[in-house]
C-alpha cells in the first residue's frame, strides 16, 4: 500500500484524482485486506460509483445483486441504491474506484479519525461523518 493512503482501520484509500472541490469525478485506490472491517452497507444520495478490481477478488453487492470480482471485473452502483463490499478470501483486494461527484479523500481522513481512534468505533460519530457526506446507512433487514 502506498506511503500516502488513508488509513481507516486495515483499508486503504489512495487518492489519484480528488474531484469533491469541482463536484467533478474521483478516482482512488482501494486496497481491502482479507477479514478486513468494512462499511456497513449504505447508499450515497449524491454520488455514482464503478469499481474495478485490480488484484485479489473483493465480494461486493450492489441492490440483491452479490458478485465476486475477480481482476479485470467491474460492477457500477447508481446513485441511492445500497451496497456493500468485503474480502472473505486470503488474498488481499486491491480496486479502483470511480465516483462522480467525488465524495472527496477528506471524507475518508474524516472517518478515519473516528475508525482508529483506539476501541470500539464511536458509532454516532461515524454515522454523522457518514451523513455529513451524503451517505445513508442501509436499515437492517
Amino acid at each position: 500500500m502506498d506511503s500516502s493512503a488513508i488509513k481507516v482501520g486495515q483499508l486503504g484509500i489512495s487518492y489519484i484524482v480528488d474531484g469533491s472541490a469541482s463536484a467533478s469525478i474521483g478516482l482512488f485506490e482501494l486496497t481491502v485486506p482479507p477479514g478486513s472491517n468494512v462499511p456497513p452497507p449504505h447508499s450515497h444520495s449524491n454520488n455514482e460509483e464503478c469499481v474495478y478490481v485490480l488484484d485479489g477478488t473483493l465480494r461486493y453487492t450492489v441492490g440483491g445483486d452479490t458478485r465476486d470480482l475477480s481482476p479485470g471485473q467491474s460492477i457500477s452502483t447508481p446513485k441511492g441504491v445500497v451496497h456493500a463490499f468485503s474480502n472473505p478470501f486470503t488474498v488481499t483486494a486491491r480496486a479502483l474506484i470511480v465516483q462522480s461527484p467525488d465524495i472527496g479523500a477528506q471524507y475518508f481522513k474524516d472517518v478515519a479519525g473516528v475508525v482508529n481512534a483506539g476501541g470500539t468505533p464511536d458509532k454516532a460519530a461515524l454515522l454523522s461523518v457518514m451523513s455529513r457526506y451524503g451517505l445513508v446507512p442501509a436499515v437492517p433487514k
